[in-house]
């Protein structure tokens, strides 16, 4: 694999989010962050933006996924241990909603690699992509009841209907892998350890068809589902509820 994206110069350095392309196409953006399960914070939001756009124009580039070096965490969503003023906690929001609506509108085929933690931000981010392997280790939690984001709606009804959804986000109950498979919300399940892999490989096979029709396939069920536009409606919720609202809360280390 190459560590240097097209167009590297406009990306935000970052040492918390590795970029590569591999020889078959596939573009992986990697999460890492391990001492703090992948915590999401400003400078990784803007990073993983800046990737997407990078992976979206990169012609060579047939396929997405998003992992992470720890095998205990995808992610553990936003870093509320990260000391912002009023305006930079609207902005994480704001760079949150981008990244869902990216992720959720890229063109070509996505995957996540969803090991041990993947909580608030870091489901949102795995509900966002088209395809998700399991990690046996799987923790998946969507914690905005709890702390009143009005968040998740938009991704999960589409991937496991209104009651699974409403179960899930109204309880804020953690799954395990088990669940997660036999709700649909993960499409194969492997050892912790290879589930980056396993999604590389599973995103390999959707890159070898013609990229053209793979992009109108997927546009075709956007467009049916309006998955999409709902992502927007709920981001511009979120940015709200962020500048008017309680917002999300900041923890002291």
């Amino acid at each position: 694999m190459t560590d240097e994206p097209g167009g590297g110069e406009d990306v935000p350095m970052s040492d918390k989010v590795a970029y590569s392309v591999d020889e078959n196409g596939v573009a992986l953006i990697r999460l890492e962050r391990a001492e703090t399960r992948n915590a999401l914070n400003t400078e990784m939001l803007e990073a993983i933006l800046a990737y997407l756009v990078t992976a979206r124009e990169d012609g060579s580039v047939r396929a997405l996924v998003i992992s992470s070096d720890d095998q205990m965490g995808l992610s553990a969503g936003a870093d509320v241990r990260e000391a912002l003023d009023p305006e930079g906690r609207v902005h994480r929001m704001e760079l949150f909603s981008l990244v869902y609506d990216e992720l959720t509108a890229f063109p070509k085929p996505t995957c996540a690699a969803c090991h041990g933690a993947c909580v608030g931000g870091g489901a949102e981010i795995a509900i966002a992509c088209d395809l998700r392997v399991g990690g046996a280790n799987l923790r998946l939690r969507f914690p905005g009841a709890a702390l009143g984001v009005p968040v998740g709606p938009a991704r999960l009804v589409t991937l496991c209907g209104l009651s699974v959804a409403k179960y899930l986000l109204l309880t804020g109950r953690e799954l395990g892998i088990e669940e997660a498979h036999r709700w649909g919300l993960v499409h194969q399940v492997v050892p912790a350890a290879r589930t980056e892999a396993a999604a590389i490989q599973l995103a390999t096979s959707a890159a070898a068809h013609p990229p053209e029709a793979t992009k109108r396939l997927k546009r075709m069920l956007h467009e049916w589902d309006g998955v999409e536009e709902r992502s927007q409606r709920e981001g511009e919720g979120q940015v709200e509820w962020q500048r008017s609202g309680p917002g999300l809360p900041f923890r002291d280390a």
